[in-house]
């Protein structure tokens, strides 16, 4: 069984398309910076997919940090993934009386 950071980093790989190591952050905050600086709007899409608020991002950004706004993105995603996998074990059903057939 995964844990939780191999989870998020399977699932962002899935949603971004990016092959990350065990340094997923810095790698997700680095591909971050360099969307916003060539490609904004296929990061306010990958916001979207992912289902980070834009109201978020602009709250978070306008705190201080010592961390730059790749790295204050991607924690955003990060947390964001967690609350996911969170509600998934909430609602996760067993399954064991279904028959492989009925399952979809």
């Amino acid at each position: 069984m995964m844990d939780n950071n191999e989870t998020i980093q399977k699932d962002l790989e899935k949603e971004i398309g990016l092959v990350l190591t065990n340094h997923f952050r810095e790698e997700l905050a680095a591909y971050i910076n360099q969307l916003i600086n060539a490609d904004f709007e296929k990061l306010v899409f990958l916001l979207y997919r992912i289902d980070v608020k834009e109201n978020t991002i602009k709250q978070l950004l306008a705190l201080p940090s010592n961390n730059n706004a790749g790295e204050i993105i991607a924690d955003a995603i990060i947390k964001r993934q967690e609350e996911k996998i969170i509600t998934r074990q909430l609602y996760k059903q067993p399954d064991n009386n279904i028959t492989e057939e009925d399952k979809w």
